[in-house]
Formats: structure tokens, C-alpha cells, sequence
């Protein structure tokens, strides 16, 4: 017989709220901004770890990165971490960046490989960092960043088979990063399998869950097909009848994502960052159930 609802809702009461970290992407618009800063605001009392802003393929968004963390630094008391790609960029193009992401006082780099601008094959830039990993160690010489890098529970999509793809994240972590940020996914036995593996591989960091609340059953199928995350039969099931009934959709996926967490918390998980898509709701009211509140 099923657990009832309330019975399992009421198990949060007794745990200990998870640490969170929430994930912006710099606006393009004066509208888009407005929106960013709302978002970024409503989250802040939420006390997370940290903050992360995103860096467009190939460097496409670097000004406005470097904005917006300015402005995380001056308005609010949230600590900012800069992602940073290897794409189109030279060694010394990306130390610059980095040199100067540490002089404004960012700390923090989620350290990724990245996409070509416009999708495409990988192209390792004539001087620059070839993989991630090489970035890793080339943040370390510059200063003594605090470094998250990507972990892929259902493998990244151009790796070489699920082992190389773990091998290279073990890489990753011991040129000097402290965490893995995974990609987000919907099965959360694909997470528990991927952390006893890397367990057994030798992985002694942190892996932190990456949790999407989803704002558009359309928009996920899409962002699924790119990175590799499987979209479960249940899923589609709930959400896509109420793609066009926003309302619903929103209080369906947030509950969702709170089974999501519980589910991992119950298995040992204690931090969860968040997609975000700079939207403030639905992560807010995922945290609110999780007894993380401001």
C-alpha cells in the first residue's frame, strides 16, 4: 500500500534542511533584468552556499556575467560563482578572466568545458584550455579559487563510454576542484547509481544533485535532448496535459521536484543545487517544503 501523502510530507518536519545553491543566467534585456532581480532577490533570504551566473558559449555573455556578479558583490550579501568555459578563448584570454573575476572579489568558478557557439562538434581552441579539466588546473595557477565542475549521471553526450566519462570527472577533481555540480535529471535511482559508482571509482567530493524545477513541459523536452537527460514515461504523463494550464503545471512540478529532494535526502543527500531559469517560484516553494526557508 502507498505511503500516504501526509505521512511522507511530514517526515520533513524532523530532518534537518538541505544546504542549497541556486543558478542564474545573465538577462539580455532591461526586462529580463528586472526579472533576474526579483528572482535573485526572493532567493536570497533562502541563505544559499552560493550563487552561480552562467557564460554563453564561447564567451558570448562574458560582459554581462561580469555585470551581473558585479552587482550580486554590491546589492546583495550572496556569494557569486563565475561559470567559465574553455570555448573560443586563448590561456591567456581566460587568465585574464579569471585575474579578474578574483580582483572583484569572486572566489568561486564552476569550471566547464562548454558548447561550441551554435552547437556542433568540439573544437579545441588553437592556445587555449583543451578540456575542462585543463582549465581546473589553469584557474589553480592564477589564484587559489574555490572550483565546482560538471558530473553527468546519465554521461555527457559526446563522452566515450559511462567509465571515461567518470575517469575524466575523477581528473577534473583531483587537478584541484572541490565539487561536482551534476546535470539535472528526473530518475533518481540514475543518481544513486552514478554516486555508488563514483564512490568505487575513487571519487571522495562531494557530487551535489542538480534539480530543475520544470517551468515548461516543451522547453524541458527540449533542453533534454541537447544534454542527455531522459524524460520518464511518468513525467510526461503529469506535465504534458498541463502544458498549456500554467497554473497547474507549476504546482505539479513543484511538488515534483520536493518528492525529488526528499527521496535523496533520505538517501544521505544534504545539498541540492538548483536550475533556476531565473525563475524565483517554483524553487522557492520546492524549498519551503523542504523546511528551507528564510
Amino acid at each position: 500500500m502507498p505511503e500516504p501523502v501526509v505521512s511522507t510530507l511530514s517526515t520533513l518536519l524532523d530532518v534537518k534542511p538541505p544546504t542549497v545553491s541556486f543558478e542564474f543566467f545573465p538577462p539580455k534585456t532591461p526586462e529580463s533584468e528586472e526579472k533576474l532581480w526579483l528572482s535573485i532577490k526572493a532567493l536570497e533570504p533562502l541563505n544559499p552556499a552560493f550563487v552561480s551566473v552562467t557564460y554563453g558559449a564561447g564567451g558570448s555573455t562574458r560582459e554581462r556575467t561580469h555585470h551581473t556578479l558585479q552587482r550580486i558583490l554590491k546589492e546583495t550579501k550572496l556569494k557569486p560563482a563565475a561559470h567559465l568555459t574553455c570555448v573560443a578563448a586563448t590561456k591567456e584570454e581566460i587568465n585574464t578572466v579569471v585575474k579578474s573575476y578574483w580582483d572583484i572579489g569572486v572566489k568561486h568558478i564552476v569550471a566547464l568545458r562548454g558548447d561550441m557557439p551554435g552547437g556542433g562538434k568540439y573544437v579545441v581552441h588553437p592556445g587555449g584550455y583543451p578540456y575542462a579539466v585543463d582549465l581546473v588546473s589553469g584557474i589553480k595557477k592564477v589564484a587559489d579559487f574555490e572550483i565546482s565542475v560538471a558530473a553527468y549521471p546519465e554521461v555527457h553526450p559526446d563522452a566515450l563510454s559511462p567509465e571515461k566519462d567518470l575517469d575524466n570527472l575523477k581528473r577534473k577533481l583531483d587537478a584541484g576542484a572541490n565539487r561536482a555540480i551534476t546535470q539535472y535529471f528526473f530518475d533518481t535511482e540514475i543518481f544513486l547509481r552514478f554516486r555508488d559508482k563514483a564512490a568505487k571509482a575513487g571519487i571522495k567530493a562531494p557530487i551535489v544533485p542538480g534539480i530543475i524545477p520544470v517551468a515548461s513541459y516543451k522547453q524541458i523536452v527540449k533542453f533534454s535532448a541537447m544534454c542527455g537527460t531522459s524524460i520518464p514515461a511518468w513525467l510526461t504523463h503529469i506535465l504534458e496535459p498541463l502544458e498549456n494550464k500554467p497554473e497547474l503545471h507549476k504546482i505539479a512540478s513543484t511538488m515534483i521536484a520536493a518528492e525529488q529532494c526528499r527521496v535523496l535526502m533520505s538517501q544521505g543527500e544534504k545539498q541540492f543545487h538548483f536550475y533556476t531559469l531565473n525563475h524565483a517560484d517554483h524553487t522557492a516553494a520546492v524549498c519551503h517544503l523542504l523546511n528551507k526557508r528564510g
